[in-house]
């Protein structure tokens, strides 16, 4: 497969063209919500369907499949690590800043994306131990503020809401992701609800942490 373009920039290493830039671009957008749309099975052929260009410029950017949805990984992760710093830097309601980061998380559809970015990719630990430190930080950020503001109830914790986001986005065996997906607001309102403060309900069992995200309990 013939190398992708690259001109040298001006401390002398090597640059990406602009146009083979963008053609990447397009490329992991359109994989990242034929994911979505079609689970682990779409075809490279629908995927540069959508990206508008050539089975052979994926290959030029993408070794192969592995290789693609691995970057697809990284900037869903990106993407959801930038939207929570943003909503903890954000002035205002601070309830208002932990639901912006529970809807624009959702959006990303990372329910749909799980199974497909953990079965079919090679271990990315060492590439995602720093966003997932970051991500940890400004959603445990966003709730202290919430709970010293007084409108997030004392009993929950991060955990509990970076396990409920993929499952709340999870499509159900046997029906289409995106026909589903007009569901994920509203259902996304009602959890919040139960977020507040005060709480009407006691919980059962104690708050997620991290360290049971990663299976260290």
């Amino acid at each position: 497969m013939g190398a992708v373009s690259m001109t040298a920039d001006r401390s002398g290493g090597p640059r990406m063209r602009a146009d083979a830039s963008r053609n990447r671009e397009r490329i992991v957008a359109a994989a990242r919500e034929a994911f979505v749309e079609y689970g682990a099975e779409v075809t490279l052929d629908e995927i540069a369907r959508r990206a508008g260009v050539g089975n052979a410029t994926i290959y030029r950017h993408f070794a192969d499949r592995s290789e693609l949805i691995r970057q697809v990984t990284l900037e869903v992760m990106n993407r959801i690590v930038e939207l929570a710093e943003s909503s903890l830097t954000s002035e205002g309601d601070a309830f208002e800043a932990l639901r912006r980061f529970v809807h624009g998380a959702a959006d990303e559809r990372i329910g749909a994306l799980c199974p497909i970015l953990s079965d079919g990719c090679r271990p990315m630990a060492d590439e995602l131990a720093d966003k997932r430190e970051r991500l940890e930080r400004a959603v445990q950020g966003i709730m202290d503020r919430a709970r010293d503001a007084g409108s997030l109830r004392p009993d929950v914790g991060p955990g509990d809401v970076l396990i409920a986001l993929p499952q709340l986005t999870r499509p159900l065996p046997g029906t289409g992701c995106l026909k589903l997906g007009r569901f994920i607001d509203r259902h996304l309102e009602l959890f919040l609800d139960g977020l507040r403060a005060p709480a009407r309900t006691p919980l059962p069992g104690a708050a997620a942490t991290f360290e049971d995200l990663r299976g260290q309990n």
